[in-house]
């Protein structure tokens, strides 16, 4: 049973996440105690408002790093219960997982040193290889903002696996591996099918807060300008 407060304190997470600022979202967040702020964030990845759903993997991040900061075994407990949600045995579908486990990596180095080859692991048809097509998607997304932060650690494999994406029907799929090439910084436009360059489907990419409309073709023009999408 849901205690009262604890009702109280989702509602409460729901309405800062509309919040149109992220700085200002945050410093409200921050003033939830980390043991209830976690649970709250973790119902929201189930949100059927996309904005809300990203707006909490964000913030998801950004408090695994605060907390890690503080103990780093608390922190490893969040990744655990973010792996048991990509777990069959679990009886669900992790939504949101594989994009937060990108956020808090891509904000705890300490924290990328020890999971980030799980996460390139859901990639691999070798590895911990999620077959659930839409949370491939969740797997790109979260691979690539891991790699906004540290392009240097993508290996060869993950980069093979990622030019092979770029051949999927699912124009999502391929956007989001065009933004983990890109932010790798191992995009190379005489290596991806001449389709992608003049790929015109719109894609919604979430930046700063909020989603951005974005043509396949114009992402991939940014392999001239060194732009990443964060």
């Amino acid at each position: 049973m849901t205690k009262p407060y604890g009702r109280k304190t989702k509602k409460k997470v729901g309405e800062i996440l509309l919040e149109p600022c992220q700085e200002t979202a945050m410093e409200k967040l921050e003033l939830i105690a980390d043991e209830q702020l976690v649970g709250h964030l973790f119902s929201h990845f189930y949100h059927k408002n996309e904005l809300i759903k990203f707006r909490s993997i964000t913030a998801m991040g950004q408090l695994g790093s605060r907390v890690g900061q503080k103990n780093m075994e608390k922190a490893r407990i969040i990744l655990r219960r973010i792996m048991w949600n990509l777990n069959d045995e679990s009886g669900g579908i992790g939504w949101g997982s594989p994009e937060a486990m990108g956020e808090i990596l891509y904000q705890s180095p300490e924290l990328a040193l020890e999971f980030k080859s799980i996460l390139f692991s859901y990639l691999d048809p070798e590895g911990n290889y999620i077959e659930h097509e839409a949370l491939q998607r969740g797997v790109l997304w979260g691979i690539g903002t891991y790699l906004a932060s540290s392009p240097s650690d993508l290996n060869k494999k993950t980069q093979g696996l990622l030019y092979g994406y770029l051949h999927s029907s699912d124009p999502i799929k391929r956007g989001y591996a065009v933004r983990a090439l890109i932010n790798a910084k191992c995009f190379d436009c005489s290596l991806v099918p001449e389709y992608i360059i003049t790929d015109n489907n719109q894609i919604d990419i979430f930046v700063n807060w909020n989603f951005i409309a974005t043509r396949i073709s114009n992402m991939a023009l940014t392999c001239e300008n060194n732009k990443i999408f964060a």
